[in-house]
């Protein structure tokens, strides 16, 4: 199947910047959608920022301007570049993919095992 590794979280101050890593590894055909996804204490998960194949972008209202995802096609990886991080930021980060196998064909959804983000002074 595909494994996701997630790196680059940890503790920042407000306003200071992080960035995460997802790379994707496996037996992978293609990758379609790749994103990130939060969750923090007590609510549930959101999205964050999602990049699709053709290179467009969305992003969630509240990290419009300040986040900024990406991917390397050549590495199977998406970052997600997060500046002027504030202390509702804090969350554990996933990294999400949608990709095809050489065993699994269908187009499957796969979960990183998540990253703490806190932003505290």
């Amino acid at each position: 199947q595909v494994q996701l590794v997630e790196s680059g979280g940890g503790l920042v101050q407000p306003g200071g910047s992080l960035r995460l890593s997802c790379a994707a590894s496996g037996s992978i055909i293609s990758i379609n959608t790749m994103g990130w996804y939060r969750q923090a204490p007590g609510k549930q998960r959101e999205l964050v920022a999602a990049i699709f194949s053709a290179g467009s972008t969305n992003y969630a209202d509240s990290v419009k301007g300040r986040f900024t995802i990406s991917r390397d096609n050549a590495k199977n990886t998406v970052y997600l570049q997060m500046n002027s991080l504030k202390p509702e930021d804090t969350a554990v980060y996933y990294c999400n993919v949608e990709a095809r196998t050489r065993t699994n064909l269908r187009l499957t959804t796969y979960w990183g095992q998540g990253t703490q983000v806190t932003v505290s002074s």
